[in-house]
C-alpha cells in the first residue's frame, strides 16, 4: 500500500472526525500565523519604526495603501488560481513569500525599502490567507458553511493573541530580529502545514459536511440544501446587486477595521499607555471576536444573514465611537469588547453568504473578484488618518468618520436579496 491510499484511508475512515473540521482547524491556524505579523501586528512594528527612522503616520499608513492596490489587481488572479490549481498549491506559494517579505523587512534601510518589503509581505499574506482559506471551507461544508467558517476565521482573531507576545519581542530584541525570525518560523512551517491540506471532499469519495452518498442519507435538511445550492460563474455573479452590495459592504466594513488595527496602538500609547498595555487592547477585542464568531456562524446557518451582518457592523461603528472619546484605560477596554463583538460577528457572514448566494464552482474567482471594490475602498483610509493625526494631533475626526462608514455599510447589506440565475 503506497502512501496516497494510506493518505486516502485515513481521510475516509468512517470512524474518524470528518476531515473537514480538520482542516478547518488548519485554517484556524494559518489565519492566525499569517494575519499576527501583518494586519494585526501593524501597529506594533508601525510604532518601533516610528521611532526608529523617525518617518510620519502618514508614511508608514502609505504602505498599506499600496498594498490594497495590490490586492486589488492580485485579488481575481489569487482567486482564479485557487479554483485552477487549488487552495494547497496557492498557500504553499502563499507562505513562502510571506516568509521571505518578513526576513527582507528585517534588512531594511529607508522608506522605498520598507515599501517594497511590505509588499512582498502582503502578496505572501494574501496568496497563503484569506481567499484560499475561505474557498478551502466553502469546499469542505454547505449546510454547516457558516459555523466551519466562522471557527475557521476565528484564526484572525486567535492571532491577536500573538500580538502582546510580538510586542515584547520587539523590545526585548528589537523589530529587526522579530520580523527575521517569524519570517524563518513561516518558511520552516510551510511545506509540512500545506501537506495536510486537500482541496475538495469530492477527490476523496466524500460528500460535504461529512454527509452520506445521497441515497443512503436521511438528513432532508441536506437534501433541500444540494437541490438548491446552485454555481454561478464569475460573469453571472458579476452582474448582480448581491454581488456588489455585499463586496462594498465588506469593504467598508474591512476599512473600518484595518484602520483602526493599524492606528490603534499609536493613538493609544499617545495617551500614555505602554507598548505592552496597548497590545493587551488589542488581544482584548480579538480574544472576544473569537467567542463572537463561533456565535455569528452558529446564527448564520439558521438566519438571513443581511440582517445579522447589518446588526454586527453597527455594533463595529459603535465600537469605534466610543474610541474617538476613549481619554482613559477603562474607556479603552469597554471599546476593545464592542469592537470585538462587531468585527467578529461580521465577518464570518460576510464569506458564508457568498458561497449560499453564488455556489462552490467559481467561489475563490469571485471572492478574489470582489476584492476589487473592496480594496479600493480601502485605500485611502490609513492615510488619511495618518495625515489627519500629522495635521491635527488627533484621530477624533479619522475614529467618527471610520464610525459612519460602518453605519454606511449596514444600510447598504439589507438591500441585499439572493439572486436568481435565471435573472442573471
Amino acid at each position: 500500500m503506497d502512501r496516497s491510499e494510506i493518505a486516502l484511508g485515513y481521510i475516509r475512515h468512517p470512524s474518524r472526525i470528518f476531515y473537514g473540521w480538520k482542516l478547518v482547524g488548519l485554517s484556524l491556524f494559518l489565519f492566525g500565523v499569517v494575519l499576527a505579523p501583518t494586519f494585526l501586528g501593524l501597529g506594533t512594528f508601525f510604532v518601533a519604526l516610528e521611532r526608529h527612522f523617525g518617518w510620519s503616520r502618514a508614511a508608514l499608513s502609505g504602505a498599506f495603501s499600496l498594498s490594497r492596490v495590490e490586492g486589488a489587481l492580485l485579488g481575481p488572479i489569487e482567486g482564479y488560481m485557487t479554483d485552477r490549481i487549488g487552495a494547497r498549491r496557492v498557500i504553499l506559494i502563499g507562505l513562502l513569500i510571506l516568509g521571505v517579505g518578513l526576513v527582507a523587512l528585517a534588512f531594511i534601510r529607508n522608506l522605498i525599502d520598507f515599501y517594497v518589503a511590505f509588499l512582498i509581505i502582503f502578496t505572501g499574506a494574501g496568496l497563503g490567507g484569506f481567499i484560499p482559506l475561505m474557498s478551502l471551507i466553502n469546499n469542505w461544508f454547505t449546510r454547516r458553511r457558516a459555523l466551519a467558517t466562522a471557527i475557521g476565521m476565528s484564526g484572525n482573531s486567535v492571532g491577536g493573541l500573538i500580538v502582546p507576545i510580538l510586542a515584547w519581542s520587539i523590545t526585548s530584541f528589537g523589530w529587526q530580529s522579530t520580523a527575521f525570525s517569524i519570517g524563518v518560523i513561516i518558511l520552516a512551517l510551510a511545506f509540512p502545514v500545506t501537506m495536510a491540506i486537500r482541496n475538495r471532499p469530492e477527490d476523496y469519495g466524500l460528500l460535504p459536511d461529512g454527509d452520506l452518498e445521497p441515497e443512503q442519507s436521511t438528513n432532508s435538511d441536506t437534501e433541500a440544501e444540494s437541490a438548491n445550492t446552485v454555481d454561478f460563474t464569475m460573469m453571472q455573479a458579476l452582474k448582480t446587486w448581491a454581488f456588489w452590495s455585499i463586496a462594498i459592504t465588506h469593504g467598508l466594513g474591512a476599512t473600518a477595521f484595518v484602520t483602526i488595527t493599524i492606528h490603534i496602538i499609536p493613538a493609544l500609547t499617545d495617551t500614555g499607555m505602554s507598548l505592552q498595555m496597548a497590545s493587551t487592547v488589542v488581544a482584548t477585542y480579538t480574544t472576544t471576536a473569537v467567542i463572537v464568531q463561533v456565535f455569528s456562524g452558529f446564527l448564520g446557518d439558521r438566519f438571513p444573514k443581511p440582517p445579522l451582518i447589518a446588526m454586527f457592523i453597527t455594533i463595529q461603528g459603535f465600537g469605534i465611537l466610543i474610541l474617538a472619546m476613549s481619554s482613559s484605560l477603562p474607556m479603552a477596554f469597554l471599546f476593545a469588547f464592542i469592537f470585538g463583538i462587531g468585527f467578529g460577528g461580521r465577518v464570518p457572514l460576510l464569506v458564508s453568504i457568498r458561497g449560499e448566494y453564488f455556489g462552490k464552482k467559481a467561489f475563490g474567482t469571485i471572492l478574489g473578484m470582489s476584492q476589487v471594490p473592496m480594496n479600493i475602498i480601502m485605500v485611502a483610509a490609513p492615510v488619511l488618518a495618518g495625515r489627519l493625526y500629522d495635521t491635527q494631533g488627533s484621530y477624533l475626526v479619522a475614529f467618527v468618520g471610520l464610525s459612519v462608514v460602518c453605519f454606511a455599510g449596514a444600510i447598504l447589506i439589507l438591500t441585499t436579496r439572493k439572486p436568481n440565475l435565471t435573472n442573471s
